[in-house]
């Protein structure tokens, strides 16, 4: 059972980005000191709200400062050129050493969509397809390249002298490539079904219900079983947030605070799902009408809070509805007010209270479940 931190990153969109960018960077590095095993990085490009347009560039500035593994989360492939993504991967994997998950997606941000064209939902999907398919082709071969498809094309067939490297794309340091994991938010996602047909890992979203969660054990167990590959939960994380204190009733205070950063985390997650239709994710109970949910009951499903007894009791709980799990991340927040210090102390107890405990539970019942 491996423990990472998930950053979109969110603050409140007045804070200067200076300041938000020297936060994030000491949120990672005390995740190092604690022992988490790995780093989420979101990628946005026109949100002041989520400052980080290049997630391989922040990591690169903290890979010689931590033993973290990197994980994009996401590069969202129909924005870019696939050779462009395919060369920076591979280099960031070099100097990481192969501390490198590639996670993709086909972008989760509308004024992100309409900044590159790609506002079309059906489209966005196939051009994140087309792009990890000619990435992988470029990864897989030597030149020539004469790589096409619908939207990109990748050719040197002209500009090629072997003896000096020139028209050669660099290639991963892990071979044949870094592991590919691919982010689910649908309660019936199609990219879980398409994860497991190619190999890929799943990251359940943090901004869910857990019911959507559960679903996602679910439709992986279904289409292992359709697909005959192995139960495996190894290539299934679960992100969630988390507020632990030494007391139930101090961590239920503090995600319900006018103040905290759990609660702006939802509050602005939720309006955007409302404007655009998508409140279904993040509803307890899909039975419920948009306006009958409320902020507070959307807190209080997608936030695991309590003592550390009382948030390891929820873990074992949810990993038994759901399937067992082997990769848990917790959503990094704003550290304005108290916050900062609210959510290091949740880090701390989250890494030295409840997971050696979820680990003795998870060693005690390996085999006895069933796996997604």
């Amino acid at each position: 059972m491996r423990l990472g931190l998930f950053m979109m990153p969110l603050h409140p969109p007045e804070r200067g980005m200076q300041a938000m960018l020297a936060e994030d960077t000491e949120k990672s590095l005390l995740a190092d000191r604690l022992g988490f095993d790995e780093l989420w990085i979101g990628e946005h490009f026109s949100a002041t709200s989520e400052p980080i347009a290049s997630p391989l560039m922040f990591m690169a500035a903290l890979a010689p400062r931590t033993k973290l593994t990197f994980a994009t989360g996401v590069i969202n492939l129909p924005n870019h050129h696939p050779a462009k993504v395919a060369a920076e991967v591979a280099q960031f994997d070099h100097m990481t050493g192969g501390r490198l998950i590639l996670g993709i997606g086909p972008g989760g941000l509308p004024s992100d969509w309409e900044l590159f064209g790609n506002t079309d939902a059906m489209q966005r999907g196939k051009r994140m397809l087309e792009s990890v398919d000619m990435m992988l082709a470029i990864w897989g071969q030597d030149p020539p390249y004469d790589i096409a498809g619908p939207t990109w094309s990748a050719r040197i067939t002209q500009a090629v002298i072997p003896e000096f490297g020139i028209g050669t794309m660099p290639k991963p340091h892990q071979r044949p490539h870094p592991p590919i994991a691919i982010t689910a938010r649908a309660a019936d996602s199609f990219g879980v079904r398409m994860a497991v047909e190619r190999g890929w890992g799943v990251v359940s979203a943090n901004f869910v219900a857990e019911r959507i969660v559960e679903a996602h054990g679910r439709t992986l167990r279904e289409a292992r079983d359709a697909s005959g590959r192995p139960a495996s939960g190894t290539a299934w994380r679960v992100a969630r947030n988390f507020c632990i204190a030494a007391t139930d009733a101090e961590a239920q205070a503090r995600i319900f605070d006018a103040a905290s950063a759990n609660r702006y985390y939802f509050h602005y997650l939720s309006t955007l799902a409302r404007r655009g239709g998508q409140l279904a994710t993040l509803k307890p109970d899909l039975a419920t009408p948009d306006e009958a949910v409320t902020l507070e009951q959307i807190i209080a499903d997608c936030v695991i809070a309590g003592s550390a007894a009382t948030v390891l009791d929820r873990l074992v709980a949810l990993r038994e509805r759901a399937g067992p799990f082997d990769h848990l991340l917790m959503a990094g927040l704003d550290w304005s007010g108290p916050n900062a210090a609210w959510e290091q102390e949740t880090m701390c107890r989250l890494a030295h209270e409840v997971m050696p405990r979820l680990r003795q539970h998870v060693a005690a019942t390996q085999g006895t479940a069933t796996a997604p």
